[in-house]
């Protein structure tokens, strides 16, 4: 089959010279919308994420931010196990330093001797950061 034949190019997706369409998808803006929420120094999993929104999964959140998740902070939209974006690792680094949040260093036999995220200092569940009742970890 050719490309013509499958439908593998729809203008709705992208326009031509590959940007972003001009209106985005409910789910995207709704994903979108729970990254602009994350304050700085946290982060939320994916799955966090499609939890909040009460829809989707770790995936459908993935493809969001990787197709429309530029012009919000997506550094703090991670994988649950803590490890850096590939491929965005440096730049998500120096925000995640700019904005204090929690990192582990890595070992010596890590691969490019990256840190990951401090899960349990980083991860963010919605409620109001540094407020009463809030567990603090050191």
């Amino acid at each position: 089959m050719s490309q013509d034949e499958t439908g593998a190019t729809d203008a709705t997706d992208a326009t031509s010279d590959g940007a972003q369409p001009a209106e985005l998808p409910e789910y995207a803006e709704r994903v979108l919308d729970v990254a602009d929420l994350i304050p700085p120094g946290r982060v939320m999993t994916y799955g966090d994420v499609a939890e909040w929104l009460g829809d989707g999964g770790p995936r459908q959140v993935g493809r969001a931010m990787a197709l429309y998740g530029s012009a919000v902070p997506w550094w703090r939209v991670v994988r649950a196990d803590g490890a850096l974006l590939p491929g965005h690792e440096l730049r998500a680094l120096d925000h995640y330093r700019a904005e204090g949040t929690p990192l582990r260093e890595a070992s010596r036999q890590a691969d490019g001797h990256l840190p990951r995220l401090d899960m349990r200092r980083a991860r963010w569940d919605g409620g109001p950061v540094g407020g009463q009742g809030e567990e603090t970890h050191r």
